[in-house]
This record gives structure tokens, C-alpha cells and sequence, in this order.
């Protein structure tokens, strides 16, 4: 599959499964969750869902567990509004970079609070 289609493909996944999550899953252990990236193979059979969790340690566990239970559902809706004529299965992937991004500014702040003095 050629990249500019594959990049759409990522793109309409991201989308399909983010309206998803926001509308029609009512897991109790899904905190808030955004999808983040979406990696889908040449091939279509199988995808990288990355997501990101506002929250604590048991919030990222509950949230990726809700996620796991879900995948089924999850890849059947995929099916019924997407028109592909494969559905990737679906392995969700934590995605801590805003976690980490944000641990980096305020030790930023902090060394410049530092360096102040």
C-alpha cells in the first residue's frame, strides 16, 4: 500500500476509534483517553493504536485494561464505518510522551527558578 493512502488510513482509524471512545464506550476504568497515533501495517491485518491517559498510575492501568476488553468492539465498529475491505486488529500501546514532555518543562522551571537565585 502506497504511504499517502496508509496515512489516511492511520488518519481515519485515529478518528473513527477517538469519536468512539468520546460517544459509545461506557467502560467505568476508561479515564480520560486520547488516541494519539495510529501505526497500521502495509498490509492492513494489524494496527498500533497509541493512547494517552490523563491521570495517575491506576488510571492508565484501568484505562488500557478497559481498552484491552473492548478491542472486539472496538474493531467491529471499525468495520461497520470504515470501508476497508481489511480491519486491522488492534493493539493499544501507551503513549507517555505528554507525560514525559511535561515532567521536562518543570524541571525546566525548576533549574530556571534555580539559576535565578
Amino acid at each position: 500500500m502506497q504511504g499517502k493512502r496508509l496515512d489516511r488510513v492511520n488518519q481515519l482509524v485515529k478518528e473513527e476509534i477517538s469519536t468512539l471512545l468520546q460517544r459509545e464506550l461506557k467502560d467505568p476504568r476508561l479515564g480520560f483517553v486520547s488516541v494519539t497515533e495510529v501505526e497500521t501495517a502495509r498490509d492492513l491485518r494489524t494496527a498500533k493504536v497509541f493512547v494517552s491517559v490523563l491521570g495517575d498510575e491506576a488510571q492508565w492501568t484501568g484505562s488500557l485494561a478497559a481498552l484491552a476488553s473492548a478491542r472486539g468492539f472496538i474493531r467491529n465498529w471499525l468495520r461497520q464505518h470504515l470501508d476497508l475491505r481489511v480491519t486491522p486488529e488492534l493493539d493499544f500501546r501507551p503513549d507517555r510522551s505528554m507525560e514525559h514532555a511535561a515532567r521536562i518543562q518543570a524541571l525546566l522551571r525548576q533549574v530556571g527558578g534555580e539559576a535565578g537565585r
